[in-house]
């Protein structure tokens, strides 16, 4: 199983030698990493251009912005699965692809997902929130306020073909635009990676100011309404309150399990049973949310 990475960038220089070095790290050995640059001139491209990189494409100028990188990016890519990694973040550890990989072929679903961390912004050993996804069922994201990472989640490049990318509209929640859409609207069958896939840098425009939360709310609001679903009262109030407990939340980094195991649970919409996870394999979460 081939899988696309896709990362965008713009003036990256004093993270994104750590995004690639992590991609490069990986065991699973059909990866194509795309980066898409928005025009870097803080040495970004001096970064990305370097011949031991695990890079199949890149290309710099410029563009509409983050999603409007990504889905160029995605336009692009040639694997069976895609998946997004920004510019400041990395993967957790060498076996994150080949536990996704896994993930897809013994459970089959359109799409997966896992755990994050957000760490310090210079100490990535530093870890300031744990973000544990939990299963997912449908009508989660009404319920309970939920979502999942948007960097650990990985879907099929033919939902892209069939369901739409990213849509450009938002300037900062297209992320959840899309998963909901993919999720909540279209009810693609998904599963969970219960471990840490993904270490985020802290920062961000959602979550820099007072201003940048308030936008984010009402763009997280105008995702329901664009794909004519309707949120309950509480639906975006539990959305943030989901976050108090993260940093909270014990992080414990355990080697990852080499053998394989089944993985999370998948529900296709209208299913009314869901598969139950057996013991999950790689790091594991402390104190699981539901």
């Amino acid at each position: 199983m081939k899988i696309s990475i896709i990362t965008a960038s713009l003036n990256s220089a004093a993270t994104i030698a750590d995004c690639i070095a992590s991609v490069n790290a990986q065991t699973h050995p059909e990866i194509e990493h795309i980066v898409m640059d928005g025009g870097s001139t803080d040495g970004t491209l001096d970064v990305i251009d370097r011949r031991d990189n695990r890079i199949a494409c890149w290309r710099s100028g410029p563009d509409d912005g983050f999603y409007d990188a990504l889905n160029i990016g995605i336009s692009l890519a040639a694997g069976d699965v895609v998946g997004i990694l920004n510019a400041d973040d990395l993967y957790a550890d060498e076996r994150v692809i080949a536990d996704v990989v896994r993930a897809f072929e013994e459970e089959g679903s359109d799409a997966c997902y896992g755990d994050l961390v957000y760490v310090h912004a210079r100490e990535t050993d530093h870890i300031i929130r744990y973000w544990v996804s939990g299963q997912y069922r449908p009508g989660s994201f009404r319920s309970r306020g939920w979502m999942p990472p948007h960097p650990t989640f990985f879907v099929r490049r033919e939902l892209y073909e069939r369901c739409g990318l990213f849509d450009t509209r938002f300037r900062i929640a297209a992320d959840y635009e899309l998963m909901l859409r993919l999720l909540e609207k279209h009810g693609v069958s998904t599963c969970y990676v219960p471990r840490v896939l993904v270490r985020m840098r802290t920062g961000g425009v959602s979550n820099g100011s007072l201003r940048g939360m308030a936008r984010k709310s009402w763009e997280d609001f105008r995702a329901w309404q664009v794909n004519r679903l309707r949120p309950s009262l509480l639906t975006l109030a539990m959305k943030n309150f989901r976050k108090v407990p993260q940093f909270f939340r014990r992080y414990r980094a355990d080697p990852p399990v080499s053998q394989p195991s089944r993985v999370g649970s998948r529900e296709k919409a209208g299913s009314s049973q869901p598969r139950v996870a057996m013991p999950p394999f790689g790091v594991p979460a402390v104190g699981r949310a539901e």
